[in-house]
């Protein structure tokens, strides 16, 4: 390192004086030219290869970076499985559900109409056969009473016949 650092300021100052003090020659200008190029060279691999294995350790953290990403990520979907495993069914059954309460309104009014008329037409068949009873009772009072005076005038009729004979 300090070789290169010598070599540079006397690349710097080959034009005036050589390391001395006197004048330098085209020989060590040449010479000091050579080594300063094989020094900024060699300066620039090693600057390329740190590069490199900088860029190479960015990719690997960046590797790492990306495998805990997918980890989290795989994390997360875990717990928000345990938070509600069965999420999917239960909004299907609340669906269902929903479902099945609006079509039981219509049908539950239609049911209390037709208990209403069920209940209108019990009361009426209800009356009819009240009616009924009544005006068999008074048929049978009728004909009970129609056959009493057949027989009673029948008999009249048999006591005429006798007394006619």
């Amino acid at each position: 390192m300090e070789q290169q650092q010598s070599q540079m300021v006397r690349v710097k100052n080959s034009g005036i004086l050589n390391y001395n003090g006197s004048p330098v020659g085209e020989d060590t200008e040449e010479e000091m030219t050579r080594s300063a190029l094989s020094a900024f060279r060699a300066k620039e691999e090693e600057i390329e290869r740190k590069k490199m294995e900088v860029k190479e350790k960015v990719q690997a953290h960046l590797g790492r970076v990306e495998e805990e990403t997918k980890r989290l990520a795989e994390i997360r979907e875990e717990l928000q499985a345990l938070a509600d495993p069965m999420r999917k069914e239960v909004s299907i059954v609340r669906k269902k559900i929903d479902l099945a309460n609006r079509e039981l309104k219509p049908l539950g009014l239609t049911c209390q109409r037709k208990e209403k008329e069920y209940k209108e037409a019990l009361e009426a068949f209800n009356e009819k056969s009240r009616e009924k009873a009544q005006l068999l009772a008074k048929l049978m009072e009728m004909v009970n009473e129609s056959e009493r005076l057949r027989m009673t005038k029948l008999q009249e009729l048999s006591k005429n016949i006798e007394s006619l004979q």
